[in-house]
């Protein structure tokens, strides 16, 4: 009989460490280890049947074809996916509990399985509750193949069987190996399951998605390793009090990993949004102070947002800054750029930033809507009508060109902008018919012109 023993595994790099440590000695991360019982490796025949041997090639022999991709029938995850599944590769999903993850794939798969095969494995929710959701998304049951189990061998089994083309594994946390005694759901567990899948998948050609617990953190549960095994990571994203839902790429290497995927949670299950920025403008009024519409770059796309800002006395020893769907730490070194380079102080006032629709904004480009929010909040005056705004400001009151400008203005032309600061250097060479725009080098001259 195999020796039980108790390990401690770290959930940041799958680490084991034989007792438990504040400190992880592999990677260094804090309170990460967490105990699990496994079993001792019965010699090298426990890997053998993973691979056969490979020989060694000269890379100009290797054959460099382009990869076919098929589309799952949702624009919008076939955007992030830089056009659809590749075959062959593993896909993990994450997101908050009930933010449509299921959803999303059940979908997918009730459009792929018109001409392909597929087969849903679920291993959270019954047969009779996932027929329930397929019902009441008026999805047709017979294109869709399902296997209740948590069991791996088992589910291998079924695959090898089946031979489908596309699988869904709902949720890798849910299932369970003999090879390792401990717990489903725990470090080891996790990581073998996972191992085990990704190889079937590079052997078979099959496409797996695999659906992922995330903790109160917001990062997915279970070892890191486990995104460094698959080929693609999606963040599925949204508010619970809002009906919209955005899932992003974290990692792909099939594709762009800056694309932005953006749904609309209906009674008939999640509907692509292909105009996104009318979305979060739906409520926007020109003639408001501290309000300012950017335009950011997500991926290929460019969106329409709008940034506000509230600047108020403050009642506190120490005023606050406070920013929302922005970045906190830029926010402060934005209210010294505007000091030293435009004489407007905000030492003795708390400064709040949102961006309007529940979008995170990470691009230095939303740097001159921010500042340019903030005074206008200041003086209590809006800023002109029909503006966008976007460019990079330096320490030095530089406003410093962003990517892609001429398809930002483009934008917001498009709906009906008239006016638009930017960068001098993204001045358009031939003008943009309706369309006035305002090129700068320095803050100060971008505050005079809003003043």
């Amino acid at each position: 009989m195999a020796k039980i023993k108790t390990v401690f595994h770290c959930s940041d790099c799958g680490g084991e460490s034989p007792k438990w440590q504040g400190q992880c000695p592999h990677c260094g991360s804090w309170n990460t280890l967490s105990e699990s019982q496994a079993t001792e490796a019965a010699g090298p025949a426990r890997f053998q049947s993973w691979a056969a041997a490979a020989e060694v090639q000269c890379l100009s022999d290797v054959r460099t074809e382009a990869l076919p991709r098929e589309a799952t029938g949702i624009d919008e995850l076939d955007r992030v996916l830089g056009g659809g599944m590749v075959r062959g590769a593993v896909v993990l999903i994450g997101g908050d509990p009930g933010i449509g993850k299921s959803t999303l794939l059940l979908q997918a798969l009730a459009r792929i399985g018109e001409q392909r095969r597929v087969l849903y494995v679920s291993g959270e929710e019954s047969a009779q509750q996932t027929a329930l959701r397929a019902s009441r998304l008026a999805l047709d049951p017979s294109k869709v193949r399902l296997l209740a189990e948590i069991r791996l061998e088992s589910i291998l089994a079924v695959l090898k069987r089946e031979a489908p083309e596309f699988v869904v594994i709902d949720s890798i946390q849910t299932l369970y190996t003999d090879r390792v005694t401990s717990a489903p759901g725990s470090v080891s567990q996790v990581r073998e399951c996972a191992a085990q899948l990704t190889r079937m998948a590079k052997e078979s050609g099959t496409t797996i998605v695999l659906v992922g617990h995330v903790t109160k953190e917001g990062a997915l549960a279970g070892p890191r390793v486990l995104e460094h095994m698959v080929d693609t990571v999606l963040y599925f994203e949204g508010d619970s009090h809002s009906s919209y839902r955005m899932i992003r790429a974290i990692k792909n290497r099939f594709g762009a990993v800056n694309e932005l995927g953006i749904f609309a949670m209906t009674e008939r299950g999640l509907k692509g949004v292909s105009n996104p920025s009318a979305i979060f403008l739906s409520s926007w009024r020109d003639d408001v102070s501290g309000s300012c519409v950017l335009v950011t770059q997500e991926g290929s796309r460019p969106l329409l947002v709008e940034v506000q800002a509230l600047v108020d006395d403050a009642h506190g020893f120490q005023p606050r800054r406070l920013a929302v769907g922005l970045e906190q730490n830029r926010l402060g070194m934005l209210l010294a750029v505007l000091h030293r380079h435009a004489g407007v102080a905000c030492f003795e006032s708390d400064v709040f930033l949102n961006a309007v629709g529940g979008v995170r904004i990470s691009e230095p480009a939303a740097d001159l809507a921010v500042i340019l929010a903030i005074v206008s909040s200041l003086r209590n005056r809006p800023l002109p009508e029909k503006l966008v705004v976007f460019g990079e400001v330096g320490l030095a009151g530089e406003v410093r060109p962003v990517a892609r400008g001429q398809e930002r203005l483009r934008e917001a032309a498009k709906l009906g902008f008239t006016r638009a600061v930017v960068p001098l250097a993204n001045c358009p060479r031939q003008p943009i018919e309706g369309l006035e725009v305002i090129g700068v080098e320095r803050l100060g001259e971008a505050v005079d012109y809003c003043r």
